[in-house]
């Protein structure tokens, strides 16, 4: 039932993204009199719909191949590679009769939709729920560095109190782009000196590798057990929700959280003893610990955790949403930057429907759904603008060639460019759908 939930929900999400995308070179299309011949959800390929309707002219339907969608606006190149109405005179409501900067609006007007959509969902979400963060500032046990924190100097205990010399009010700004970018310097108080920690420009492959969650965490006090997952060893030696630990192998349970993980880890493929204290009673489990040094469980949250949550009214939440649409987008450009100048492996960054559906998660969380949808929205936005044949982007730069050299660029070449950017398209999309299935595999 959880991968069903799963499925649903990156349909559902990537469905919408896709109509409200293609609606906007429909309304660009229309608004300047050119015809709609086809307005698809998927690809009906090979001529194959599982619906279809004819409404004014236009045949509106959803296709079999899930690769997207299309809207076949006459007169013009485009997925359908149908070129034979080319061939006669340009009719006054075609695509190919209308002035450069108008087919330009019809070419930007899905990247322009996107970017609209992902700024209204970010809007909406600051206006109902806010912005809930960790006050920093209040903190009084510092952090808990995870494998890539440990990696580049922090240490547990630490408090991260600038970036770049910006001091850091909310915790999760040390978990933002602002740090994961990398090439940043931290600085850290620790036992009463300050420490500055550089981080490395290629942090997003750590990243990419573990959680950023491995960067740093809160420094929570032992709590109880929270969660035991399920098919883990903690649930198959009989650890429950609530139970607290008392020792572990004779030693008293430490202080901290992490210090609990720390003595689990450290006794990887070894059998270790768990005193628990269960309603009352002491329990006393034993459990061998697999190779990665979890157990499988999670504790409660340490109450003591300074949250505070900022509300916003209706229209002050509109430059707070549109700033993290827009932030989303250049975090995502920096990344392609970084794939380029060789700093971020392309295997690493990039992630297709079947990692993006891991995101989603297996039960519905809307918070979760409308924000990823957001970040989705804005990311689509981005790849369309990439100047490759067959993308908006591509017809972008074709068209201000045109109107550069003032003569559009011939029928012959326009064909070839878009059966190239096919091919590119499709190998990206087998890379990123093979990309995927082996870093679930490896996981």
């Amino acid at each position: 039932m959880g991968v069903l939930i799963m499925i649903g929900q990156v349909v559902l999400g990537l469905s919408i993204l896709i109509v409200v995308h293609e609606f906007g070179h429909f309304l660009a299309a229309r608004a300047f009199g050119i015809k709609v011949e086809k307005f698809y959800l998927f690809f009906d390929a090979w001529g194959v719909k599982l619906f279809k309707f004819n409404y004014k002219g236009c045949e509106y339907g959803i296709g079999w191949l899930p690769l997207g969608g299309y809207v076949k606006i006459a007169g013009m190149i485009d997925e359908s590679m149908d070129t034979e109405q080319l061939k006669g005179e340009p009719q006054p409501w075609e695509f190919r009769s209308k002035p450069a900067w108008q087919r330009l609006i019809v070419m930007m007007g899905g990247i322009i939709v996107n970017v609209i959509v992902g700024i209204f969902i970010f809007w909406m979400l600051t206006f109902k729920y806010g912005e809930t963060y960790v006050n920093n500032e209040r903190l009084v046990n510092g952090v808990a560095p995870g494998i890539i924190g440990q990696q580049i100097g922090i240490q547990a205990g630490d408090r991260i109190t600038e970036i770049d010399g910006q001091k850091v009010v909310r915790f999760n700004d040390i978990m933002s782009s602002k740090v994961l970018m990398g090439n940043t310097t931290l600085t850290v108080e620790r036992g009463g000196e300050t420490v500055k920690i550089d981080v490395p420009g290629d942090i997003l492959n750590s990243v990419a590798d573990h959680d950023r969650n491995e960067l740093v965490t809160v420094r929570e006090r032992t709590m109880s057990i929270y969660q035991v997952i399920k098919g883990s060893i903690a649930e198959k030696v009989g650890l429950k929700s609530g139970d607290s630990i008392l020792r572990i192998n004779d030693a008293p349970t430490p202080l901290f959280w992490d210090e609990v993980r720390e003595m689990v880890s450290v006794n990887a493929g070894k059998t270790i003893s768990l005193l628990l204290l269960r309603d009352g009673d002491s329990v006393a489990v034993q459990a061998i610990v697999p190779d990665n040094g979890a157990l499988g469980f999670s504790a409660k949250r340490d109450n003591a955790i300074p949250f505070e949550t900022q509300y916003y009214g209706f229209f002050e939440a509109l430059p707070i949403g549109a700033s993290k649409a827009w932030g989303s987008l250049i975090d995502n450009a920096k990344g392609l930057g970084k794939i380029a100048k060789g700093e971020l492996r392309a295997d690493k960054a990039i992630s297709g429907p079947v990692r993006i559906a891991t995101m989603f998660g297996s039960e519905v969380d809307w918070i979760r759904f409308w924000t990823l949808v957001g970040l989705l929205s804005m990311a689509l936005a981005l790849m369309n603008f990439l100047p490759i044949p067959a993308l908006d982007g591509g017809h972008v730069v074709f068209l201000l060639v045109e109107m550069v050299q003032g003569k559009p660029l011939s029928d012959k070449f326009l064909e070839k460019a878009q059966v190239a950017g096919f091919f590119i398209l499709l190998a990206l999309m087998v890379f990123v759908f093979g990309n995927d299935i082996i870093k679930i595999v490896n996981k």
